[in-house]
Formats: structure tokens, sequence, C-alpha cells
């Protein structure tokens, strides 16, 4: 992701959270969105958390990441966790690290590939 304080050569260059995930947050009574848990993707439809590492997604028509890693530890003062006790990241966010570069844009399929 250009611009990313993330980006460059490590395991954690992408980071995408289902907006089935947000929703489950949502049900807790907190009112967030895409975005705010900082990921850089948010997809729908695709339980990512499920995803093994190693698992090649592609973005789009051009994009081709590996999970390389299932949730993260929470910063110390996260927001979320602060205010509901409980934060998804750590459980189901994902990270990517980029196989193939190109441009990917908002509406662009996700897709688990398939070793041939």
């Amino acid at each position: 992701m250009v611009g990313d304080a993330h980006a460059g050569p490590w395991h954690r260059q992408v980071s995408l959270l289902a907006m089935e995930s947000i929703e489950r947050m949502r049900g807790k009574g907190l009112k967030v969105g895409p975005g705010d848990f900082a990921e850089n993707l948010t997809t729908e439809g695709l339980e990512l958390h499920t995803l093994p590492v190693g698992t090649k997604l592609a973005i789009g028509g051009e994009v081709v990441g590996e999970v390389s890693q299932i949730g993260k530890k929470c910063h110390v003062g996260c927001a979320v966790f602060k205010e509901v006790g409980d934060c998804i990241m750590p459980r189901e966010g994902i990270f990517i690290k980029v196989l193939q570069d190109g441009t990917i844009k908002v509406g662009d399929a996700i897709e688990v590939v398939k070793d041939v």
C-alpha cells in the first residue's frame, strides 16, 4: 500500500478485516465501521480468519498476496478494547505479504487462489 506506515519488505504489508467481524463488534454496541480497526482492506463474504497462513489471495485482476499472519496483539491504548473489553483484530484480522503488486479499487473481488 503506497504511503502506508507498514509498507516495506516484511510479512505484515497489508491488513484485512471482514465486514462480518466488524458487524460482530457492532452487535456488542460499538459504533464502528470499515477502517476503524486500522485495516487496509475491508472485505465481505470471506471468513478471513479461517484461512491458514500460506493461503494465496487474488485481489482484483492484478494483486496476489499470501496470508502471513492471523491476528495481532492490540497496541497499548487500543480504543476499541478500552471501550468494550474486546477487540477482533487479535483473532480475526489477517495480514498478507504482497507477491504480485498492482492496483486495486473498491469493489474488486478477493478470491482464494487454488494451487494447481
